[in-house]
């Protein structure tokens, strides 16, 4: 079940595409271990992945670090083509105090 989701943008030649992002309910496994996927709908393709923990909050953060790191980390970021609400503005996703000087606009000030 899908809980969680944003729509990025990417500037191209031509016009805009949408960057669809999915996060999914953290699931209990039978090793008590938590799991929760999400989505990221890249112009190559659709990647999937999955951050886990010892309970649902802790894998849901760890999902939501994972994919801030996935987005600054992108070639797409990179390039400055990326964008959520407005160019430079930030991706509203957390990241690990190792990628923080990647972060801009608004992530910047408040994450």
């Amino acid at each position: 079940m899908i809980i969680a989701s944003r729509t990025l943008k990417l500037r191209k030649v031509g016009g805009e595409i949408e960057i669809s992002i999915k996060v999914f309910a953290p699931e209990c496994h039978k090793d008590g271990a938590w799991e929760c996927r999400y989505e990221v709908a890249w112009p190559e393709g659709l990647r999937s992945y999955a951050g886990w923990g010892a309970d649902s909050v802790q894998a849901l953060l760890i999902t939501l670090g994972m994919i801030g790191a996935e987005l600054y980390s992108s070639n797409y970021h990179k390039s400055g083509d990326l964008f959520w609400d407005k160019p430079g503005n930030g991706y509203g996703f957390p990241v690990a105090p190792t990628l923080r000087d990647l972060l801009q606009g608004d992530d910047a000030k408040y994450l």
